[in-house]
C-alpha cells in the first residue's frame, strides 16, 4: 500500500482515516484531521456538538434512527457495528459514507458509555470490500493454485491447490520449492519469479514441467503469472504467482500434433516397408521410448489376409525404432496369441497394460502378456491392430519405460486412432503391391522373350522400368516374322502406368501383331491402329464418367501413345519404317559408327486423320538397328538431343 492511496485502499486504517470520538448522548468529543478533510469541517466547529447535525437526515429521526441500525442489524454491543448515513458537507452538499461504530466501554455503572466511529465514502467500502472477497475467494480457488512468496522465494500463503501432486507438503509455510520439487524444476521456476521481483516486469504465461521428489515420473505442465508485491514506500516485499494445470490441454495438443506429424508419414510411400518404417520413427521416442510394426507375411507379397475377425500368425516384426538392436529386431517372428472373436469391431480394439514390473511373468490371469514384456525395464505398454475393411493383418506396439509416464487410456485412444489410418495406408500399400505384380506378370506374359534367332536377324531385347517407384509402364517391343524371310520390329510406349497402361499395351500389341499379317506396309499399319486407338477413346468418353474403370481406355490426346514399326528385308538388305510420334532407332553400322534413322515422325496414336510418312534406307549385314523408348533419352535433368547424344556414346 503506499501512502497517497491508503484512504483508498485501506478505508478504516488508523492512519489518516476520518474518526470520530462520541459520548453516549451522541456528541462530538473528538475529531480526527482525516474527517476534517473528509466533510470540510473543522474540530473546533464540530466537537461539542450534536452529532445528529452531521446528519443530512436529522430531521426524519436524527441519530437514534442511525443507532437503530445497530439494533436491526444485530450488531449492537461489545463487537460494535456498520452502516450507511448521508452527512451534510462543508461545501453546503451531501456526502454518503460508510461507517463503524465501536464500543469504547461496556456500558458497566459509573463509566460513561463512548464509542468511535470510523467513516469512509460509501464507494471507498464498496471497493474495500470487494478486493478483500476477491482475495478471500482467490485463495479458495480449486482450479488454480495461488502462492505469495516473500523477498527469499519463501512460501508465506498458498491456497489448498498450489500444486495438488502427490510429494507436495499439507503445510508450505517458510518453505522453498526446492524442499519438494526437483532441484532443475524449482530453479527453473525460481529463476523466473526472481526476475519479476528485481525487475517488477510481471510474468506473463510462462510453461514449465514440475516433478515431485516423492513422485518424479511425468510431471505435471503448469503456466505461471506472477507479479510484484510493494510496500508503501515502494520497496519490493515479494511475489504473488497463480500456478495453472495445463497438463492435460498441452498433452492433448501434443497428441493432435502427433496425430498429424503421423498420418503425414504415412503418405510419403505406396512401399508397404517404407510406410511402416515412417511410422515408428514418428512414435519413438516422441510417444513412447519403442515402436514396433508388426505384419501378417501375405500382406508382404501383395496378398490379402481372410476376413475372419482373427489377427493371423505368425506375424513378421518390419519396423522397430527406440530400441536397442538385440531386444526389438526386425525380421524375427511374433505370435501375438489373443482370444479370438467373430466381431470385427471387437477385434480391431487396441490393449492397455501398466506396471509391468510389478505383475509376475509366469502364466496366470495376471501375468504380463508375451508381447507387453518384449521390452525388458518397460512399465508400461500398449497395443493396436491394424484393421482395414474389417480384416486384420498386423499390430502397432508401443512401450515407456524409464522416468516417462506411465500410458493412460487416452495415450491408448489415440494409439488406436493412428494405427486406424496406418492400417488405410498399409492396405493401400498392400494392393498397389498387389497390382503392381498383376502388372508385371501381365506385361512379361506379353513382351517377347528377352533373345531370338531368326534367319535374317538376331534379336535382343529389355524391359527395365526408368522409375521402379512409379509402377509398370505401358512399354512394349515385339519381332514378328513375315513372309519371304522379312522380319517386323515394333516398339510402343502408352502413356501412363499400372494396369491400365499394361492393358491397352497388350490391345496395341495384339492389333500390330494382327495387321502385320495382313503383309501392310508401315505407314498403312500404322493408319490402322490410329483409327482402333481413335475408336477405343471415343468409346471410353461415352461411358460413366464416375465409373473409376473408364480410365483404362487410351486418352485421344496427342500424348496417348507412340508406336514405331519397322520392316527388314534380307534379301534387299533395306529396311522400312514409320513413327506414330515415337523417337528414331539408332544404327550402329559394321565399322562401329552410330547414327539416327532420319524420319519424319507423325502424330502419336489417337490424333487421327494425320498420315504417316515411311522412310526406307539401306542395313548392311552386321549392322545394329537399336529401338527404344523415351525414357532412356529423356531421364535427368537434360534435353531430348543431350539424351540422344549420350545414347549413341553409349
Amino acid at each position: 500500500m503506499r501512502a497517497s492511496e491508503s484512504n483508498q485502499d485501506y478505508p478504516f486504517a488508523v492512519t489518516n482515516t476520518a474518526a470520530a470520538l462520541l459520548d453516549d448522548a451522541g456528541t462530538v468529543l473528538a475529531w480526527t484531521p482525516a474527517a476534517e478533510a473528509l466533510l470540510a469541517r473543522r474540530s473546533a466547529d464540530v466537537c461539542g456538538r450534536p452529532v445528529r447535525d452531521l446528519l443530512a437526515d436529522a430531521d426524519a429521526g436524527g441519530w437514534e434512527a442511525v443507532l437503530a441500525q445497530g439494533g436491526r442489524s444485530g450488531c449492537a454491543g461489545r463487537d460494535g457495528w456498520a452502516g450507511r448515513a448521508t452527512v451534510r458537507h462543508g461545501s453546503g452538499g451531501e456526502l454518503e459514507i460508510g461507517f463503524r461504530v465501536v464500543p469504547l466501554n461496556d456500558g458497566a455503572p459509573g463509566k460513561a458509555a463512548r464509542c468511535l466511529v470510523i467513516g469512509a465514502p460509501v464507494e471507498v467500502v464498496a471497493r474495500w470490500r470487494q478486493d478483500q472477497a476477491f482475495t478471500r475467494e482467490l485463495f479458495l480457488q480449486g482450479r488454480v493454485g495461488l502462492a505469495v512468496f516473500d523477498g527469499d522465494l519463501r512460501l508465506l500463503r498458498t491456497n489448498t491447490h498450489l500444486l495438488p501432486y502427490t510429494g507436495v507438503p499439507v503445510d508450505l509455510y517458510g518453505r522453498r520449492l526446492a524442499d519438494f520439487l526437483w532441484a532443475e524444476d524449482a530453479r527453473a521456476v525460481e529463476d523466473r519469479l526472481r526476475e519479476v521481483l528485481d525487475s517488477g516486469t510481471p510474468l506473463i504465461g510462462f510453461n514449465t514441467t514440475v516433478r515431485t521428489l516423492d513422485d518424479p515420473r511425468g510431471g505435471r505442465i503448469v503456466t505461471i503469472q506472477a507479479f510484484r508485491l510493494q510496500e508503501p514506500d515502494d520497496r519490493p516485499m515479494g511475489v504473488a504467482a497463480v500456478f495453472t494445470d495445463v497438463t492435460e490441454h498441452e498433452r492433448s495438443r501434443g497428441r493432435l500434433d502427433l496425430l498429424y506429424r503421423a498420418t503425414g508419414a504415412l503418405g510419403g510411400s505406396l512401399s508397404v516397408l517404407r510406410t511402416v518404417e515412417d511410422l515408428v520413427k514418428v512414435l519413438a521416442p516422441t510417444f513412447g521410448d519403442c515402436a514396433a510394426v508388426d505384419l501378417a507375411e501375405t500382406v508382404l507379397t501383395g496378398g490379402e489376409p481372410t476376413a475372419d475377425g482373427h489377427l493371423p500368425l505368425p506375424l513378421i516384426r518390419m519396423a522397430v525404432a527406440g530400441a536397442e538392436p538385440d531386444v526389438l529386431r526386425t525380421g524375427t517372428t511374433t505370435r501375438f496369441a489373443g482370444p479370438p472373436s467373430a466381431s470385427a469391431e471387437r477385434a480391431c480394439r487396441g490393449e492397455l497394460v501398466t506396471g509391468l514390473g510389478d505383475r509376475p511373468a509366469q502364466s496366470g490371469d495376471d501375468a504380463v502378456p508375451e508381447w507387453a514384456g518384449a521390452v525388458p525395464g518397460a512399465h508400461s505398454a500398449m497395443t493396436a491392430p491394424l484393421c482395414a475393411r474389417g480384416i486384420r493383418f498386423g499390430r502397432l506396439t508401443l512401450w515407456r519405460s524409464g522416468d516417462s509416464a506411465p500410458l493412460e487410456d487416452d495415450d491408448l485412444a489415440l494409439l488406436e486412432e493412428i494405427a486406424a489410418r496406418a492400417a488405410v495406408a498399409v492396405d493401400n500399400a498392400r494392393r498397389y503391391t498387389k497390382e503392381r505384380r498383376t502388372a508385371v506378370g501381365l506385361q512379361r506374359s506379353l513382351l517377347p522373350p528377352a533373345t531370338s534367332e531368326k534367319p535374317a536377324v538376331e534379336a535382343a531385347g529389355l524391359y527395365l522400368p526408368a522409375d521402379a517407384d512409379s509402377g509398370v509402364g505401358g512399354d512394349w517391343f515385339d519381332v514378328i516374322p513375315l513372309s519371304s524371310a522379312r522380319v517386323a520390329l515394333v516398339v510402343g510406349d502408352v502413356a501412363g502406368h499400372g494396369l491400365h497402361a499394361t492393358a491397352m499395351m497388350g490391345r496395341l500389341r495384339s492389333a500390330v501383331r494382327a495387321m502385320a499379317d495382313l503383309e501392310l506396309e508401315p505407314e498403312e499399319l500404322l493408319a490402322h491402329v490410329d483409327d482402333m486407338v481413335v475408336q477405343v477413346a471415343s468409346e471410353a468418353e461415352s461411358e460413366d464418367p464416375d465409373d473409376g474403370d473408364a480410365g483404362i481406355a487410351l486418352p485421344g490426346g496427342p500424348a496417348g501413345a507412340t508406336c514405331l514399326y519397322a520392316v527388314y528385308d534380307p534379301v534387299a538388305r533395306t529396311c522400312v519404317m514409320a513413327s506414330a510420334g515415337h523417337p528414331p532407332p539408332a544404327v550402329v553400322g559394321p565399322d562401329g559408327t552410330v547414327e539416327y534413322v532420319e524420319l519424319s515422325p507423325g502424330p502419336p496414336l489417337g490424333v487421327g486423320g494425320w498420315p504417316f510418312e515411311p522412310v526406307e534406307f539401306d542395313l548392311p549385314p552386321g549392322s545394329v538397328l537399336a529401338l527404344y523408348t523415351d525414357g532412356l533419352i529423356e531421364r535427368g535433368e537434360g534435353d531430348v538431343d543431350e539424351g540422344m547424344r549420350d545414347l549413341a556414346e553409349r
